[in-house]
């Protein structure tokens, strides 16, 4: 090949490349604005959190379940409000551990926190929960 055919071939590749890292970093690559609202989401989670007291409820088959979950609200007025409403969540994970059994706790733990969640939400009036976490448990 001549020269100038290869110049012109790697410098056509060059452009190529560095136009295409210039367009994924401003079209694709998160921008600083979003990194800095994922860590002061971080804060936000633990200021609109409510940690809810320990439940202890047996299953159907007759075991013994001491659990505790952390809820995410959107925000003070639903923090508030959830706090207010721990009477319901309790009943709410009395009423779905009386239909499981030993193996069903330990392998639908992340349904009881979605069902957990899409029940309060229903019922919820100021704000909605975001998330449930379960912080403890103990099933003897």
């Amino acid at each position: 090949m001549n020269a100038k055919v290869i110049i012109i071939i790697l410098s056509a590749v060059i452009i190529l490349g560095a136009g295409g890292y210039a367009a994924w970093n401003f079209f694709i690559s998160p921008t600083s604005e979003a990194k800095e609202a994922k860590q002061a989401s971080a804060a936000e989670l633990a200021e609109n959190s409510v940690e809810t007291d320990e439940i202890t409820t047996d299953l159907e088959d007759g075991s013994i379940v001491q659990i505790q979950f952390q809820l995410i609200t959107d925000g003070e007025k639903a923090k508030e409000e959830v706090t207010a409403r721990q009477f319901q969540l309790k009943n709410i994970v009395i009423k779905e551990m009386t239909t499981m059994n030993k193996d069903d706790f330990q392998a639908g733990l992340s349904d009881l926190e979605e069902s957990l969640k899409k029940k309060l939400n229903e019922d919820m009036q100021e704000g909605k929960i975001e998330d449930v976490y379960t912080i403890s448990k103990v099933l003897q």
